[in-house]
């Protein structure tokens, strides 16, 4: 497992694609996606130079993240369940899974306790797959004003997970209907939404030609997910 190696891979592919759009490569984060990756693994992408970690599972991050050094800044990026939320709120400095008004209710009651403001991103479902979670596109859309109304709560973007294809060509109309669902957002709330989380490691360099702002990359810099330890679950 050679991060450092492959981070520096990476970067030149997120520089390649941002030149064929036009765009600075400054323009993009790259976030580890460190999901049954150890804090040594962690440590070790630290050191290489990145900051920026998603977590799936509120569980695993609560063991993961106290041994880890403090200038890692860790965000959700997993289905989040409502009665995980308090565990959310303190772990993380986003939430990228923000999937219905229950769930922002929520999140804005236990952030109000703890005294904090949460940055999120709305989980968009762009192509109605029923094994993925997240708002239908129009669903979302109904919910803004309602959801831009919670005080704890600041809507920065919006995420989307592409169905998965050996083809990474496939993933661009998915990338591309996110873009255009953030411009209406951003006309329906009169103020500008900076982000859009799309692409991970099979098709980075589609979302990035498409407008992302920040991809999340796992395989392609830790390597192969180790495995899930025997009875563990996602939850």
């Amino acid at each position: 497992m050679d991060i450092a190696s492959n981070l520096f891979a990476l970067r030149e592919r997120i520089a390649t694609a941002c030149a064929r759009a036009g765009r600075d490569p400054a323009s993009v984060t790259l976030m580890a996606a460190s999901k049954n990756q150890s804090p040594e693994a962690v440590r070790t992408a630290l050191n290489a130079g990145l900051t920026c970690f998603g977590e799936s599972r509120v569980q695993e991050a609560k063991l993961k993240i106290p041994p880890c050094p403090s200038r890692a800044r860790w965000q959700m990026i997993g289905h989040l369940q409502s009665n995980k939320c308090r565990d959310a709120v303190a772990l993380f400095s986003m939430i990228q899974s923000v999937d219905s008004l229950a769930l922002a209710q929520e999140l804005n009651r236990q952030c109000d306790k703890a005294a904090k403001t949460m940055p999120v991103l709305l989980e968009v479902n762009v192509a109605g797959e029923a094994s993925k979670f997240g708002y239908a596109p129009a669903a979302m859309l109904d919910e803004l004003l309602e959801l831009n109304k919670l005080p704890r709560l600041e809507i920065h973007g919006l995420m989307t997970i592409a169905p998965y294809s050996p083809t990474p060509e496939r993933a661009r109309p998915v990338f591309r209907r996110l873009r255009e669902l953030k411009g209406e957002c951003e006309e329906l709330l009169g103020a500008p939404l900076p982000q859009l989380s799309m692409g991970m490691s099979g098709d980075f360099e589609i979302a990035i030609e498409e407008g992302a702002t920040l991809v999340r990359l796992g395989t392609a810099l830790f390597g192969e997910r180790p495995r899930m330890a025997e009875g563990e679950t996602e939850a």
